[in-house]
């Protein structure tokens, strides 16, 4: 890259030396500035009457300098072709011992006019050779089309170990082999043992499978080369296999080395489903690197390691042994591996000592190894948005916050009904989830709006859960239902808040009817047969493999699942109005309650005198009388059976008028 740059500038340098010398040829003064021009007559008077200084002859011209009143003046004259100086003072009778010394200057061959004669042809030869490596760049470029741009790391450049990855022990355990091998080989050929030629770690994104990757290299100490699978995908067919070939033969040449391929779904999705047959490019690529992969010599120290979030699309001889031998799953982390990870991330940050990251790993079930870097970094912001010197527990609840649901959106402005409906809404939630057995606890309320929540209601599991059981999704489903019943309890209808909700218990229950089998009536089994996008690797819908008559029958058993959850949160609210009117009172003025505060709110006694019926129409006669007004649902709406829809013969959707006169 260098030397092409200094030829470029080479050749540069010399058109603007052609281009500086033409311009003073052309436009030059040739050196005449300030000088008289006078005939040789006077320059002998001037050499007769002894005053003609300094002469100096310079091819045909001849200047000299004459001293007077006025100063020093500078002459000059040309001389006639084959005249001289000696011949004019001759011819003019002055002896030659009274000649003047001259200082003759040029003669021999004009450079400079030979030069300025063949500058065109320089420059146009200039630009010739610059015009012909130029063609020989763009051909060598063509040539370097079908090459590799894998990234080679040498030694311990990743700058990771295993000590920076947590949370996913067993995978380091299986990955520790790889290292192991790659140091001393000779351990395992001695026993006839062969190492897995090819490493297959799978997972969900930010799980920390490329961390895993640079952190086999960097323990082993190898040249690690990484490329991702969408690199050797290009428009031309062919050049991804020429790229896979030279990348294979890089890592042969620097032996024992690492070989990561990261996304390699991009060229590794089952063959035959391409639109374009057996030929297009993305097949051909992947046929070079099976071929590759199953080609190594056993005493060839490279080992592929590669990842994907989508291991069911790839292609069956891809995975065969003998080319991935190994795979390794890396799930999202559980608590205490959330807390491990956690640990490797805040270690060089100025924590406070009250920080419990426990409670922090407690806190974010789900959340993956990226997603909890985020959260330590996020933190870290705050703690220096707010000029602190450490990292609080404040800023780290905050952080969780925004992960989940964005920043807060302090500009929004919201009316004291809307407050108030939030308020009791978030209160429904977190009231249900925590009467009903087999909920999860609540750990924070909150009515400050957050991305596009209005508000929200966080959860603490006690614990990491795997397997769900029936009941245990009922009492959910009953959580989730909480706001939309506290709506209707206390102003008379719903609001459009609840939209999210009800598409989760929606889903719930059809995934307990057609794909958990928990519905009694239908019994143990699965009803559809989900359907994935080949390119985008996405679900786009779903096989019907069940009749009209079953159709009918799952939608009566979802509606059935999400109306008695939602008359298990009616019972629980109605029996509990004073707790909520305490819950939503004491959320408007303070917005936000967490942790201890919470449980102490829960264990309250409730104030009579500011959540009993009687005492709310002496503030505010009239509001109640609007509230009955807008009650037109005090009975079960029932609409006439339709065909082919699953309206049911009964519903218990909505609130019993006694329950709501209680």
């Amino acid at each position: 890259m260098t030397g092409r740059w200094l030829r470029n500038s080479f050749i540069y340098l010399l058109i603007l030396v052609g281009v500086i010398a033409i311009v003073f040829t052309l436009f030059g003064t040739g050196g005449g500035e300030g000088k008289e021009d006078v005939e040789p007559a006077d320059f002998v008077a001037d050499v007769r009457a002894d005053k003609a200084q300094e002469i100096e002859r310079d091819g045909d011209t001849v200047t000299y300098k004459v001293m007077s009143a006025d100063g020093e003046k500078t002459y000059k004259f040309k001389l006639e072709k084959g005249d001289t100086i000696r011949g004019i003072l001759e011819d003019a009778g002055i002896p030659i011992e009274e000649h003047p010394e001259v200082d003759i200057k040029g003669g021999g061959i004009d450079w400079f006019g030979i030069f300025i004669n063949f500058l065109p042809l320089i420059i146009f030869g200039g630009l010739l050779i610059f015009l012909m490596r130029q063609a020989q760049g763009s051909n060598t470029q063509a040539m370097s089309f079908g090459k590799s741009k894998a990234r080679m790391f040498t030694g311990t450049r990743t700058g990771v170990t295993f000590t920076d990855v947590a949370g996913v022990e067993e995978a380091k355990e299986e990955l520790h082999e790889i290292v192991e091998f790659l140091k001393w080989p000779e351990k395992f050929i001695a026993l006839g043992a062969r190492i897995p030629r090819g490493v297959l770690l799978l997972g969900p994104p930010g799980t920390g499978k490329t961390l895993l990757a640079k952190a086999v290299a960097g323990e082993a100490g190898v040249p690690f080369f990484s490329i991702s699978g969408s690199e050797f995908v290009e428009m031309f067919v062919g050049v991804g296999a020429s790229r896979v070939r030279d990348l294979f033969d890089q890592a042969k040449r620097n032996c024992p080395c690492i070989v990561f391929i990261d996304e390699i779904d991009a060229v590794g999705r089952h063959r035959g489903a391409g639109l374009g047959g057996s030929h297009d490019e993305r097949e051909q690529t992947l046929n070079q690197i099976l071929v590759e992969m199953d080609g190594f010599d056993t005493h060839t120290n490279i080992i592929v390691v590669a990842a994907t979030n989508r291991p069911d699309i790839l292609d069956p001889a891809l995975l065969r042994p003998g080319r991935f031998d190994r795979q390794v799953v890396l799930d999202r982390p559980d608590i205490k591996g959330r807390k491990a990870i956690l640990e490797v991330h805040a270690k060089d940050k100025p924590i406070d000592k009250e920080v419990s990251l426990e409670v922090m790993a407690k806190q974010t079930p789900g959340f993956s190894g990226a997603d909890l870097a985020n959260l330590v970094n996020e933190a870290a912001i705050l703690a220096a948005r707010r000029n602190k010197k450490k990292i609080t527990m404040d800023e780290f609840e905050e952080a969780v916050d925004r992960v989940i649901a964005g920043p807060e959106r302090k500009s929004r402005v919201i009316s004291p009904k809307e407050k108030e409906t939030i308020a009791y809404h978030e209160a429904g939630h977190a009231l249900v989830s925590h009467i009903l057995p087999n909920a999860d606890p609540v750990y924070k309320i909150t009515i400050v709006p957050r991305g596009m929540t209005g508000g929200f209601t966080r959860f603490m599991p006690a614990e990491d859960r795997n397997l769900w059981t029936r009941s245990q999704f009922q009492d959910a489903l009953a959580a989730i239902l909480g706001g939309m019943v506290a709506e209707e309890l206390v102003f008379g209808e719903m609001t459009t808040g609840p939209q999210d909700d009800l598409e989760r218990a929606t889903k719930i229950a059809r995934q307990m009817v057609t794909q958990w089998g928990m519905s009694e009536r239908l019994g143990p089994r699965t009803f559809g047969k989900r359907e994935e996008m080949v390119f985008l690797g996405r679900e786009i819908s779903e096989q019907r493999n069940y009749s009209e008559k079953v159709a009918e029958e799952i939608d009566e058993e979802v509606r059935r699942i999400v109306d008695e959850a939602y008359q298990s949160a009616s019972k629980v609210l109605v029996e509990k109005r004073a707790k909520l009117d305490q819950i939503a009172k004491h959320l408007i003025e303070v917005e936000t309650i967490e942790g201890e505060a919470l449980a102490t709110l829960f264990a309250a006694p409730v104030d009579e005198e500011l959540t009993t019926a009687e005492k709310e129409p002496e503030g505010e006669p009239e509001e109640p009388k609007k509230a009955k007004k807008k009650q037109p649902r005090t009975e079960p709406i029932i609409a006439p059976p339709k065909p082919d829809l699953a309206w049911g013969s009964e519903t218990t959707a909505r609130l019993d008028p006694e329950m709501k006169k209680e």
